[in-house]
């Protein structure tokens, strides 16, 4: 088979539609906020549970559905609750978004497409690796059933999406949409529709590393190629460096006196990233610190919950349209609220914590917004999970 796309579609898995979300079902459900402060609650998590039952996956990609669109963002909000609650029910929520965005999949794009395509396989991988984490399930019957025959098992779903995500990675977006060839470095190819021959934003390189890092972790726990692993996680640290010792990211201080980074929206710029990118950045370099694997630290953290804090908070409720305390047009436009990815620098600023979070959240009160609840979800349990 083969399809088309435009420059932004998904060549690996999506076919492409209006960016319409996760469309509810006539059932109404929110996530709700209990405390912010102390263990995550059972009434948090089956608020999110029960919100996430009432979701439909978008049925193809355009407008990035299956990357910052709703779908995508579910998607990963559902992997994060996970992690913290080993709730089989969430999880039973992301093989259902799983499944729908691996049946999307038309084939292998025949030309290089645009960048967001690290995502959905991200998706795969990282539910392919929390399962694989989970032994108990392994040999159990999927809960969902197996509609697309992807494996009645969840060991056999998770081999089926991880096998069908290595797949992408060989045969589209390391074959043809990117090139690799300074020194791991993450380049479009030079006949990309998109940005031909140039440095991939970082906010796309964090969606092909989420990819990258999802996918060593399956090989890392089943042991089956270690020789694949090894290539993806040199992408990674390779990605890693460049931003943070290759000329990336300036660090500068800021009117009180702290380190704060600022950094431009891709190679060669170095300044003024905006607000919506810089959000999709920082989560993007919070996974990679989270993981443990490729050398990223609190201390290297930090400057990036600095520059929110000290740079881009401007008063209540108003914040910068860019990293280095600028307001523009379009996605560099001041904001009232938080892009969520900002929320999980909370961590290394816990003096700003309940600043950050009231901002779009309030205790007792609802939210519809899963990207937002789930990485306040985290970081209530890295502060009372903190050692």
């Amino acid at each position: 088979m083969r399809v088309t796309y435009g420059a932004y579609a998904l060549g690996l898995f999506i076919r492409g539609l209006l960016f319409s979300g996760a469309h509810a079902a006539p059932q109404v459900a929110y996530m709700k906020v209990s405390s912010f402060d102390g263990n995550v609650t059972d009434e948090e998590l089956k608020s999110f549970n029960d919100f996430v039952a009432t979701l439909n996956p978008g049925p193809d990609n355009k407008g990035n559905e299956w990357a910052q669109g709703h779908s995508g963002e579910q998607t990963k909000a559902m992997g994060l609750v996970y992690q913290i609650s080993g709730q089989q029910e969430t999880l039973d929520g992301m093989l259902r978004f799983c499944d729908a965005v691996l049946s999307e999949r038309n084939d292998l794009a025949k030309a290089p497409t645009g960048g967001e395509q690290g995502d959905p396989v991200g998706h795969l991988a990282s539910c392919a690796s929390l399962i694989l984490k989970t032994d108990k399930l392994h040999d159990q019957k999927v809960t969902i059933g197996d509609p697309h025959e992807y494996g009645a098992t969840y060991l056999e779903r998770a081999r089926t999406y991880l096998k069908e995500a290595d797949a992408s990675m060989s045969n589209h977006i390391l074959k043809r949409l990117l090139d690799v060839s300074n020194g791991n470095k993450i380049y479009f190819a030079k006949d990309s529709p998109y940005m031909k021959g140039k440095a991939v934003p970082w906010n796309q390189q964090m969606m092909f590393n989420y990819a990258f890092m999802n996918l060593c972790r399956a090989h890392r726990i089943l042991n089956d190629n270690p020789a694949l692993l090894g290539k993806y996680k040199s992408l990674i640290v390779a990605s890693m460096n460049w931003f943070f010792y290759g000329g990336g990211v300036k660090t500068e201080e800021s009117k009180k006196g702290n380190p704060v980074y600022n950094w431009g929206y891709t190679m060669p710029k170095t300044s003024g990233e905006d607000s919506n990118h810089g959000s999709l950045d920082v989560a993007g370099f919070y996974r990679t610190y989270v993981d443990g694997n490729y050398g990223i630290t609190a201390d290297q953290m930090k400057p990036f919950a600095n520059m929110f804090v000290d740079v881009m908070t401007l008063g209540k409720e108003k914040y910068a349209g860019t990293v280095d305390d600028q307001i523009k047009d379009g996605h560099a436009n001041a904001t009232t609220n938080i892009c969520s990815g900002y929320l999980l620098l909370a961590e290394f600023r816990p003096d700003a914590y309940k600043d950050m979070m009231s901002v779009d959240l309030t205790v007792g009160k609802c939210t519809k917004s899963a990207d937002t609840f789930s990485r306040f979800l985290w970081v209530k349990h890295q502060r009372a999970n903190a050692k």
